[in-house]
């Protein structure tokens, strides 16, 4: 049932997707759904909770350069950002996020809390090596690079390397040292 609701996702997006068309798919009826699952929601909450969204999984090296470091994450984060099935779920994912905030959350811990966990130990880094002020807020940091990303995906965009070097630029010359 979870990867009939990813395919279905990407293929058709999530307004178009039903339960009767993934009982159909699952070859069961709509009551053995609802006894699963509460709401078409709640099965995508499930599907990306089990699955993976492109991008989200990225780890890379921390060097002594931070700049290179987050143009590094940003790239590896813009590969599927284009690609149908990342726009699809990045669109789903926001509107799972508005019809059910404890499954959002449930969301955001899976997928943005190793973004953000990476980010903040990297600016500690960074403040540590004295290349960043002691009052920037790295978790504030960090949401603009997810906040960055989830716009590319919802626009079907990939960040371009000029993009990447501009968003990276602009955040480094507010929390410089």
């Amino acid at each position: 049932m979870l990867a009939a609701m990813r395919r279905a996702i990407s293929a058709e997006g999530y307004a178009a997707v039903t339960i009767e068309g993934l009982a159909a798919e699952a070859e069961v009826s709509k009551q053995t759904i609802y006894r699963w699952w509460p709401s078409k929601a709640a099965i995508l909450g499930e599907a990306l909770l089990e699955g993976s969204i492109p991008g989200g999984d990225i780890r890379l090296p921390v060097t002594d350069d931070l700049e290179a470091d987050l143009r590094a994450w940003f790239s590896a984060a813009s590969v599927g950002l284009g690609e149908p099935e990342s726009v699809a779920l990045a669109r789903a994912l926001i509107a799972v996020t508005a019809t059910d905030p404890d499954l959002g959350a449930a969301l955001n811990e899976r997928f943005a809390s190793p973004i953000v966990e990476w980010v903040v130990a990297r600016i500690a880094v960074a403040k540590d090596a004295g290349d960043v002020r002691a009052d920037a807020d790295a978790e504030a940091i960090a949401d603009q690079f997810v906040a960055t990303a989830s716009y590319a995906a919802l626009q079907g965009r990939p960040l371009t390397a000029e993009r990447v070097r501009v968003t990276v630029d602009l955040l480094l010359r507010g929390i410089a040292a």
